[in-house]
């Protein structure tokens, strides 16, 4: 939840530590996010590609660390090297799909 109460992650069912760390962080990137505070959410994405690159939640990281780029600067090329490293590092994956889109 952000500082006025609103969801803006949710995680359900249990998970190990690490997978529940990720998580965390990502509620903290879409809070930041969502209060268009896109540096900010960037690092923490990029944070959570770094220290969780082995986890299914990477993905998703790549994803919106990439739209971070795009919504700060609203140049829609930022977006092509995400879609490449996705389609590289997990093919089939539904953030993978999400970003053919942005492939050129």
């Amino acid at each position: 939840m952000d500082s006025e109460g609103a969801e803006r992650y949710r995680i359900e069912g249990y998970l190990p530590k690490n997978w529940f760390r990720a998580r965390l962080e990502m509620g903290l990137a879409r809070v930041a996010f969502m209060h268009k505070k896109f540096a900010d959410a960037q690092q923490i994405y990029e944070g959570v590609v770094e220290k969780f690159g082995n986890l299914a939640v990477a993905a998703e990281a790549i994803y919106y660390r990439d739209v971070c780029k795009y919504k700060a600067t609203n140049d829609h090329t930022v977006l092509s090297p995400a879609a490449a490293e996705l389609s590289e590092k997990y093919p089939g994956d539904e953030w993978t799909l999400k970003s053919a889109p942005w492939a050129h």
